[in-house]
């Protein structure tokens, strides 16, 4: 089809350079006492530029013959005749169609050379148009069907890209529009699997399978051969496949770059939550040998005095002993709910049951599960007596409000005060909890909201750094903010505060 396009043009152009001469030899005639031989000679000269720049150089060299024939036929004495009855006007036509062979040749070069970079800056354009479709991709699948389409797009073919299974099993896992039936051709699978074993192209205008209808190019890079760009080729010209093999190949070396950086990105990311995964499992490890032996020594000391000491101890004594086994279960109670938080958390299973509250409930069922704990630390709560209801999950809420404020008891001395005061402020609800222990170093500030990091002056009381961690999460799924600061009166003490949306 292309072939029958080309030989239409050919013949087109001969035609339109026929009838260029026809209407210059039809002016000159009319005009033939305004120009001596001379200029009209040159004036054919115009043709042979004509159609060497706009077709080359078949088409100036026949302006070029035709011009000679129609300049010696109607103006060169004898008229009307071939035959010259000067000998000298032989030297003229030779001298005429070595200056238009020249002149067209020129014009050729000039013209092929133009063609030549137009064709540079559309390959570069294209490379540049996929390189900034696909830099922001991740997604394999969506980067894959992103590459073939404008592949098959540029070069105005079908494309399709194969890539191994993880059986190693090549297979068609991306193709153009229009171009299922062709994609899924049991050939590419098999031609595919040589060009990856062998990392060579192979198609139409290569050395292997060069009859072949389509074109087969390695998606490689230094590391491997990611799979293989397909692309059917089989109306291009012969003549015209090595530039379309380097197009070709610019792409397919732009796809394999690609592909290998999504490749690393989910490697990087499997990494990364393996070393999570492993953190976590140290930091549970570590919280089960220290943390829960605390409050379990501290049961099992007391129900054993209860059970040896049955005779020994009064009410007041025992009454004391089961506080302290209390206080011991709801301390290992609250550690192991923040583990499994975090576990729930890390796993993407978080998930909030919203309902309207009232924040004055939440606080209250927090400060009633925390009473044995605060022990003689003095509670003041001041809550504006407008606040409106918040859409959040209650529960959860409660577990912030319990880790804030066990952090304020523990990292406290007993006597001192934690404040707890509640304000609406625009449409936030905005929660602050102060306390008057040893505070928070400013470049601790941001980093106490990460898991596992513990501040540099509390990190010789025990703890596993996944309270604040587990609230950030909470507060941050309901929408909200929360952050750490010292106290504004300059004392010493720390302030978390944190803000909720008062719309869902």
């Amino acid at each position: 089809m292309e072939t029958q396009k080309n030989e239409h043009a050919n013949w087109q152009s001969y035609g339109v350079t026929a009838l260029f001469i026809v209407l210059l030899t039809i002016f000159l005639q009319g005009f033939e006492l305004f120009f001596d031989l001379v200029n009209i000679a040159l004036l054919y000269l115009f043709p042979v530029l004509f159609s060497a720049v706009r077709w080359g150089r078949g088409p100036s060299f026949f302006a070029a013959g035709l011009g000679v024939l129609a300049f010696d036929f109607l103006f060169v004495p004898p008229t009307l005749s071939l035959t010259v009855a000067d000998l000298r006007y032989v030297l003229t036509f030779v001298v005429f169609l070595c200056v238009a062979g020249l002149t067209s040749s020129l014009a050729s070069k000039l013209r092929k050379q133009f063609q030549q970079a137009q064709q540079k800056e559309a390959n570069t354009a294209a490379l540049y148009a996929l390189s900034r479709k696909i830099t922001a991709i991740s997604d394999l699948d969506i980067l894959l069907e992103q590459i073939v389409q404008h592949v098959s797009d540029t070069l105005n073919a079908k494309a399709a890209i194969i890539l191994p299974n993880p059986e190693g099993e090549q297979q068609v896992e991306a193709f153009s529009k229009d171009s299922g039936e062709w994609a899924g051709e049991e050939a590419h699978l098999s031609i595919a699997k040589w060009v990856s074993s062998n990392n060579t192209i192979a198609g139409r205008g290569t050395r292997t399978l060069s009859e072949s209808s389509d074109l087969h190019v390695p998606l490689a890079t230094d590391q491997q051969v990611h799979g293989v760009l397909a692309v059917q080729v089989s109306e291009r010209l012969m003549s015209d496949m090595p530039e379309l093999i380097r197009i070709i190949e610019a792409l397919s070396d732009l796809v394999a770059v690609a592909i290998s950086r999504v490749k690393l990105a989910d490697e990087a990311k499997v990494a990364q939550l393996t070393a999570e995964s492993e953190k976590l499992r140290t930091a549970l490890l570590d919280s089960l040998s220290h943390e829960l032996r605390t409050p379990l020594a501290t049961i099992i000391g007391s129900v054993t005095g209860l059970l040896e000491g049955e005779d020994v101890f009064g009410p007041e004594d025992r009454r004391e002993l089961l506080l302290t086994t209390r206080e011991g279960a709801t301390r290992m109670n609250r550690l192991v709910g923040n583990l499994l938080g975090m576990v729930r958390i890390e796993s993407g299973m978080l998930r909030l049951n919203k309902m309207w509250c009232g924040i004055e409930d939440v606080v209250g069922v927090a400060l009633t599960q925390l009473k044995d704990a605060l022990q003689y630390r003095f509670v003041q709560i001041v809550l504006d007596p407008d606040l409106p209801s918040v859409p959040l999950d209650e529960v959860l809420m409660e577990q912030v409000l319990i880790n804030v404020i066990s952090n304020a008891i523990k990292y406290s001395p007993e006597g001192s005060e934690i404040r707890l005061e509640a304000e609406k402020d625009g449409d936030w609800l905005r929660l602050t909890i102060t306390d008057e222990g040893a505070g928070i170093l400013p470049s601790d500030r941001e980093r106490i909201f990460e898991k596992f990091y513990r501040g540099s002056r509390t990190k010789h009381i025990p703890g596993t750094g996944l309270g604040l961690a587990i609230c950030k999460s909470i507060v941050e799924a309901h929408g909200g903010l929360i952050s750490a600061g010292a106290r504004g009166d300059g004392s010493q003490g720390t302030v978390i505060q944190l803000q909720l949306p008062l719309s869902p």
